[in-house]
C-alpha cells in the first residue's frame, strides 16, 4: 500500500482569490496529488489550503507552492489578524497512511533544506522536525512575526536552520517558512457574542495549555512573577495539547476564541468547546457556535455527537449522517455559514465513490442490476447486504427500546446494544461492494496474458491470489452476519415487545447471509490450488455454519412464543 502525506500549508493571502488560484493551480500541477480543501479568511487575510499524495508528490507541490507564494505575495504591505512572518508561512507535513513519523520528519527537513537553498527563503523547522528543543513550539520560532524579522535573523539564537540569516530584499518579499511534520491538527473557532478583543484573550488564556503570566496579586497590570532561573511563573490553563488567542473577526462583527488543537485524542473538539463556553460563561459571554478553518477527522465529529447524544440520555448506534447532524447543531457549526460533511470531514473528501458503485446505487437500481446480465453483484453481495438489513434490524430495535418513556432507565443498556449493531450493520454494507471487488480481481486475473512460461506463471500466481480473496470476503461476510446474531437475540429477549417480529425477521436475514456467503467461499475453494488454506476455511465455516443454525432456532422460539396471536 502506497505512503500518504498531508500537506497544510498557510499562505497569507485570504482576501485576492486569483493570487491563491496561482497557488493552488501550481499544486494540482503535480500528477498524484488531491487537492482537498482551499479555505480563506479575509479578516485574517490568510489561506489554509489542504493537499494529499505520495511523499514525492508532496515534496514537489509544497515547493512550487512556496515559490509561487514568494513570486505572488509582498510581505512588506501584508496586514491581517493572525500571526505570521512569511509568504508562505507554516508548511507542516502530516503523516496520513502507511508512514511513520520519523519518516515524515525526514521529507519535512528535505523540503526545508530545498526551499532554504533553492528559494533563498529563511526556513525554521517547528513540531517533530525541530532541530532543538525551544524550536518545536511554532508561536517561539514566529515570535516577533515579519516586523520582527530583521532583528531574529541576525541572532545567533535564532538562526535559520535553512536558508539566509539576513534581511535581504528577496526575503523583505518572501518573509520567512516555518515547515513541519505534526500529528493531525484541527483549527477550531468557538464565536463568541462580544466583540471585546480583551475579553476573548481572557477566555483564551483560561483554556490554553499555555495559560497565562502570573503576577503579584494576580493583577492584570501587575508585576509578572519571575522563578530562580529568571524565567516568568505561568498559571497552565485547562486544556491539554491547545494552542489559543482572542481576536476580532470584522467578517462577522464577533471576538472568537482561535484555537488550535495539536492532539485530538488528548482535548477532543467538544471538549474545547464545552471548556470555552463554561469559561465564556463565568464571565458574561455567551458562546454562539464554532467554526472549523481546513479538514477534520470523521471520528472527531462522530465522538462530539455521541457526546452530546448521551447528554441527552440518547442513543448513540444511529447512522453517521444522524450523529454528524447532532454535532452540527450543537457545536454551531453552521452558525457563520454552511457545513458540509463532503467537504469538510477528511475520509468523505478522501472517499472515492466509484470504490462503492453498489451502495451509492438506490434500491430499485441495486435490484434491478442484480437482475440484469451483469455478472456482479452476486450472490456474495446479495448475502452481504441481506446480514447488513439483519443486523440493521436489530439496531433498530435497540433504538426503539432505548427511546421507550418506561425505560428512560435503562437507555445507556440499549444505547450499547445498538452501538454494537451498528458496528455490524455498518460492516456488512462495506462488504456488498468488496465481494463485488473480489470477483472483478478474479476476472482480471484470468485475463492477463498467457503467451509463454513466464506470463503464465504471472497469471496463475495472480488467479490463486485473487481466488483466496474471493475465499476470505465472503467468509468475512459469514463472521460478521453470524456476529450479528447477538444483538438480534438480546433484543428478541429484551428489546421492545411489539418489535419482536423485527428481531425475527433480522435472524432469518442473518442466517441467509452466513448460508449465501458459505456457498461463495466453497464455490471458489474448487479454484484453489492450496489446499491446506481452503480445508482451514471449510472447517471454519462449518463451525459458524453449525452456530448460526442453533442460534436460529434457539431466538425464533423465544420471538414465536413472545408473539401473541388473536
Amino acid at each position: 500500500m502506497k505512503q500518504l502525506i498531508e500537506c497544510v500549508p498557510n499562505f497569507s493571502e485570504g482576501r485576492d482569490m486569483t493570487v491563491i488560484k496561482q497557488i493552488t493551480d501550481v499544486i494540482e500541477s503535480v500528477e498524484g496529488i488531491k487537492l482537498l480543501d482551499v479555505d480563506p479568511g479575509k479578516a485574517t487575510n490568510r489561506t489554509v489550503v489542504t493537499f494529499v499524495g505520495t511523499p514525492s508528490e508532496v515534496i514537489e507541490a509544497a515547493f512550487l507552492a512556496v515559490k509561487k507564494a514568494s513570486e505572488v505575495i509582498d510581505m512588506s504591505k501584508h496586514h491581517g489578524e493572525h500571526p505570521r512572518f512569511g509568504a508562505a508561512d507554516v508548511c507542516p507535513l502530516i503523516p496520513i497512511s502507511n508512514i511513520s513519523m520519523e519518516e515524515t520528519v525526514k521529507f519535512a527537513q528535505k523540503l526545508a533544506e530545498r526551499i532554504g537553498n533553492e528559494l533563498e527563503i529563511p526556513v525554521y523547522c517547528y513540531e517533530f522536525a525541530a532541530t532543538e528543543e525551544k524550536r518545536k513550539n511554532l508561536a517561539n520560532c514566529r515570535a516577533g512575526e515579519y516586523e520582527g524579522l530583521p532583528k531574529k535573523l541576525i541572532d545567533p539564537d535564532w538562526k535559520p536552520d535553512f536558508g539566509p540569516a539576513q534581511f535581504t530584499a528577496k526575503v523583505a518579499k518572501s518573509g520567512a517558512t516555518a515547515v513541519s511534520a505534526r500529528n493531525f491538527l484541527v483549527a477550531y473557532n468557538v464565536n463568541l457574542n462580544t466583540t471585546s478583543v480583551r475579553k476573548a484573550n481572557s477566555i483564551a488564556f483560561d483554556v490554553r495549555e499555555n495559560g497565562r503570566v502570573k503576577t503579584e496579586g494576580n493583577k492584570i497590570n501587575g508585576k509578572p512573577i519571575i522563578d530562580e532561573n529568571g524565567n516568568q511563573v505561568r498559571i497552565p490553563g485547562t486544556l491539554k495539547k491547545v494552542k489559543a488567542i482572542g481576536w476580532f473577526i470584522e467578517e462577522y462583527g464577533i471576538a472568537q476564541i482561535s484555537m488550535n488543537l495539536t492532539d485530538i485524542t488528548v482535548t477532543p473538539v467538544h471538549t474545547a468547546y464545552e471548556e470555552v463556553k463554561k469559561s465564556a460563561e463565568s464571565r458574561g459571554i455567551r458562546v454562539s457556535g464554532s467554526e472549523l478553518v481546513g479538514l477534520i477527522p470523521l471520528q472527531s465529529v462522530l465522538d462530539a455527537g455521541k457526546f452530546y447524544l448521551k447528554m441527552q440520555n440518547r442513543s448513540t448506534g444511529i447512522s453517521d449522517a444522524e450523529i454528524i447532524k447532532i454535532a452540527v447543531k450543537s457545536l454551531g457549526l453552521d452558525e457563520l455559514k454552511p457545513f458540509i460533511p463532503e467537504e469538510r470531514i477528511i475520509e468523505y473528501v478522501l472517499e472515492n465513490k466509484q470504490n462503492k458503485p453498489l451502495i451509492n446505487l438506490k434500491l430499485n437500481e441495486f435490484a434491478d442490476l442484480t437482475g440484469s446480465e451483469a455478472p456482479a453483484p452476486g450472490g456474495g453481495s446479495i448475502a452481504a447486504y441481506m446480514g447488513a438489513l439483519g443486523a440493521a434490524l436489530g439496531t433498530m430495535v435497540a433504538n426503539l427500546s432505548s427511546h421507550k418513556r418506561a425505560w428512560d432507565d435503562k437507555w445507556e443498556l440499549y444505547s450499547d446494544w445498538a452501538d454494537k449493531g451498528a458496528h455490524y450493520y455498518k460492516a456488512l454494507l462495506n462488504m456488498v461492494d468488496e465481494d463485488t471487488q473480489a470477483f472483478n480481481k478474479i476476472m482480471e486475473a484470468f485475463k492477463l496474458p498467457k503467451n509463454n512460461d513466464e506470463e503464465k506463471e504471472v497469471r496463475n500466481r495472480a488467479v490463486q491470489e485473487a481466488t483466496k480473496y474471493a475465499i476470505e470476503v465472503p467468509f468475512k461476510i459469514m463472521e460478521l452476519a453470524h456476529g450479528s446474531m447477538e444483538i438480534l437475540k438480546a433484543m428478541a429477549e429484551i428489546g421492545l415487545k411489539a418489535s419482536v417480529s423485527d428481531a425475527g425477521v433480522g435472524t432469518l436475514a442473518a442466517k441467509a447471509a452466513v448460508h449465501g456467503a458459505f456457498m461463495n467461499v466453497k464455490i471458489n475453494m474448487s479454484g484453489l490450488d492450496d489446499k491446506i488454506f481452503a480445508e482451514k476455511m471449510l472447517k471454519k465455516g462449518n463451525d459458524i455454519f453449525e452456530k448460526t443454525i442453533a442460534a436460529e432456532k434457539e431466538i425464533l422460539e423465544i420471538v414465536e412464543q413472545k408473539i401473541i396471536l388473536p
